[in-house]
């Protein structure tokens, strides 16, 4: 995961000498989020506070959260109805400011509602906008694979509607 690939566009504006970044290219705030993402759980939802402000924006396709207070508590819902849930990071793309990162994911997750209870793959996109902190974290995904094909009869439903679209 610390090994994501990454693209650095350097050419538009010079990279802020003051900001402090790692080995690998990325701001130091990114490579906590990545690092955090690989170890949160129930059980550590006090790590949030590590990388976002108190004043964070949080939005994916299905919720729309702001206050650090508020996110913590979106997770922790969320980690009580999941069985497991990773994160994959494939590739982290950074503004030529160092204030803005995009991260191409893949998440996992088992559900016991869901695919009976199966692990689900979901490919997504973060988009995250920064200074010392993260404050404003962008979800992008589709609710489709995440949530509504998993449903037993729904998801037939779907696959149906995508062959005959497809055609």
């Amino acid at each position: 995961m610390q090994g994501a690939p990454s693209i650095v566009d350097t050419q538009s504006e010079p990279l802020n000498p003051d900001s402090s970044a790692s080995i690998n290219g990325h701001p130091a705030i990114i490579d906590a989020f990545i690092d955090m993402y690989q170890k949160l759980n129930k059980d550590n939802l006090s790590m949030l506070a590590q990388v976002y402000r108190d004043d964070i924006r949080f939005q994916d396709p299905l919720h729309k959260v702001e206050g650090i207070a508020p996110l913590t508590r979106y997770f922790a819902n969320m980690y009580q109805n999941v069985t497991h849930i990773e994160f994959d990071i494939k590739e982290v793309v950074i503004s030529a400011n160092q204030q803005q990162a995009g991260l191409y994911w893949t998440m996992t997750y088992s559900h016991p509602k869901l695919n009976k209870g199966q692990s689900i793959n979901v490919e997504g996109m973060s988009q995250l906008r920064f200074s010392d902190k993260i404050f404003a974290h962008r979800d992008y995904f589709d609710v489709g694979q995440m949530l509504y094909e998993q449903v037993p009869f729904l998801g037939g439903l779907i696959g149906l509607l995508k062959n005959r679209a497809g055609k």
